[in-house]
């Protein structure tokens, strides 16, 4: 909108607006004088009315009907419980299809003898009264009359207002628009020079007789001798940086105070996932980890961060980031991810397999060493020998175990997508793991109509069945027993294995998914646990975009519950269909 259109619409709105508050002014002014009176009148009458009741109840109808004829008003007579005894609107046979009144304000204020006054529609003409009701009779005697009259004036008042301000108007707005272009003009011929500043060309510096825009006008000339030296300034610096940015190895990303990006180099958008030519959204919305986005809030408010590693879905990356003095930050990412898979493996490894071996490698040379030094008979033989045959595939369950859990953990194991059946698939795995057992309980499968199906690896839902099942065996007696469930939970289908065991003290639940972690370790190495298979199991799930927890009580046995999407998050158009 031009100048001259915002002064001559600012006129018009203030116009408006005083006209508008003038006429709400005077209608609240008048209506509360006016309502006041009525309300006193209304008293008066409602105090006459009471004190012409006759004893005779039969005779209320004809009463309150004789005072409404003289009075013009609408007289109700209620008793204690709230029903109408009489009413000046009807006729006393239409009585009994008037609502109970209990529940009308001035009624339960005149019951409790207080006179009160509302205004409301009436429910039963259906037109605005202002009742007034005040103790007496039966319970309280109601005068009421009709707003409608009160309206008539307050719209009398306000129509000299509303014509004195169409005429302001009308004078107003003519005067607005040509003072307004007095000044509109030279300001026209000053936005063409700045157009064309901006475009290139050589501007045309007007003169207004103006001193304020004259003012402005050799302002605006000085700048523009300023600009054309600094762009070229600007430019020349801005290759230099741009090529050496180009070249680095390490993303870099530059923003504005808002966080748009300005700059962001081919290693930026190879780390963070963009095509060349795609556009970047703000900078604290393209990272998706919370850890992250805090780090940049942090930058933009004004605070340097120095060498902290963020997570970028399987990747990890060195952030250094600091503000700029005008505004915005720079951040620079170095990508850590394959230094921080071999270390993670390196340690791992070590740690977990130097603490897990050393049991079964003490065994193993304690009992050779009998062997070897001893002369032993072929019972005694026989029987080190199977320890140390037990303590060595104990080791290679634990090698393999472990040799699974990188995989997993370090992104070389991909999922496939099938239909798995859950039924046959836990009866194969029970089968396995009871195979190793002489003391396994009984065992059942309770699945829901429409649960009987998952999408996923099934050789991952067959080993996560596995451990889940050895570990219930391990922990149940032979006259326990074990039970598969699924049921069908939200986008998802939620599968639960139970054991009627010994169960897990509550402190020690949140940990049992935790590499090597044992609540007995004693007793779970003397049974053959490595302590990775809850491990595996946690990983697998969450590779498919499920949720493992536990419950369980000391003494009352174990539920794992995973709860298993019905589209998996690497392949969700491929949902799985609905089985019943």
């Amino acid at each position: 909108m031009t100048y001259a259109g915002r002064v001559t619409t600012g006129t018009l709105l203030v116009l408006v607006a005083t006209v508008v508050a003038l006429i709400g002014a005077v209608e609240h002014s008048v209506r509360r004088d006016l309502e006041r009176d009525t309300r006193v009148d209304l008293e008066r009458e409602a105090a006459l009315a009471a004190m012409a009741l006759p004893d005779d109840s039969l005779a209320w109808q004809q009463t309150v009907e004789e005072a409404s004829r003289r009075t013009g008003l609408r007289v109700s007579v209620v008793d204690q419980t709230g029903r109408v005894r009489a009413e000046s609107e009807i006729t006393a046979a239409e009585l009994d299809r008037i609502e109970n009144h209990l529940n009308r304000p001035e009624i339960v204020a005149a019951l409790g003898g207080q006179p009160s006054a509302d205004r409301r529609p009436s429910a039963t003409v259906g037109v605005p009264y202002m009742y007034v009701a005040i103790p007496g009779g039966p319970g309280a005697v109601r005068v009421a009359v009709s707003l409608e009259q009160v309206d008539r004036v307050v719209r009398a008042a306000q129509r000299p207002i509303l014509i004195a301000g169409l005429i302001a108007l009308l004078l107003g707005l003519p005067l607005a628009y040509l003072a307004a272009r007095r000044v509109v003009r030279p300001l026209a011929d000053i936005a063409t020079a700045a157009r064309r500043i901006a475009s290139g060309e050589s501007p045309e510096f007007p003169y207004a007789g103006i001193p304020d825009i004259d003012r402005l006008t050799a302002d605006l000339h000085a700048m523009h001798d300023q600009l054309a030296e600094r762009f070229e300034n600007l430019r020349r610096k801005q290759s230099e940086t741009a090529a050496i940015v180009d070249s680095m190895v390490e993303g870099v990303l530059s923003s504005d105070a808002k966080g748009r990006i300005i700059t962001a180099n081919p290693a930026a958008r190879r780390l963070l996932g963009f095509r060349d030519a795609e556009a970047l959204p703000e900078l604290p919305l393209i990272f998706r980890t919370k850890d992250a986005r805090d780090l940049i809030d942090r930058v933009l408010e004004g605070t340097s961060i120095a060498d902290r590693e963020i997570a970028w879905g399987d990747r990890t990356y060195l952030m250094n980031a600091r503000p700029l003095p005008t505004g915005g930050a720079v951040v620079v990412l170095h990508d850590l991810t394959h230094l921080k898979r071999l270390e993670a493996v390196r340690r791992d490894f070590v740690a977990n397999v130097s603490h897990e071996l050393k049991t079964p490698l003490t065994a193993i040379s304690g009992y050779a060493e009998t062997l070897l030094a001893d002369d032993t008979d072929a019972d005694t033989t026989r029987r080190f020998l199977d320890t140390i045959l037990s303590n060595a595939r104990r080791m290679q369950r634990l090698v393999d175990d472990q040799l699974d859990l990188s995989r997993i953990e370090s992104g070389a194991w991909t999922a496939a997508n099938e239909q798995v059946a859950i039924e046959p698939t836990a009866a194969d795995a029970w089968a396995v793991a009871a195979s190793a057992s002489s003391n396994a309980p009984s065992f059942t499968v309770d699945l829901a109509d429409d649960s009987q199906f998952v999408p996923g690896d099934p050789d991952a839902l067959r080993q996560i069945f596995r451990n889940l099942l050895e570990n219930a065996i391990r922990y149940t007696p032979k006259d326990g027993s074990v039970t598969v469930r699924a049921v069908r939970e939200g986008a998802g289908v939620r599968i639960s294995v139970s054991d009627t065991g010994s169960g897990i003290p509550s402190d020690h639940v949140p940990r049992i998914f935790e590499r090597f972690y044992r609540v007995d370790p004693s007793r779970a190495r003397a049974q053959g646990g490595t302590g990775l298979g809850l491990a595996i199991v946690k990983h697998l799930v969450e590779n498919h975009g499920g949720r493992i927890w536990a419950e369980s009580a000391l003494g009352r046995g174990t539920t794992i519950h995973i709860w298993w999407p019905t589209r998996l998050p690497f392949d969700s158009t491929t949902p799985l269909p609905h089985v019943t």
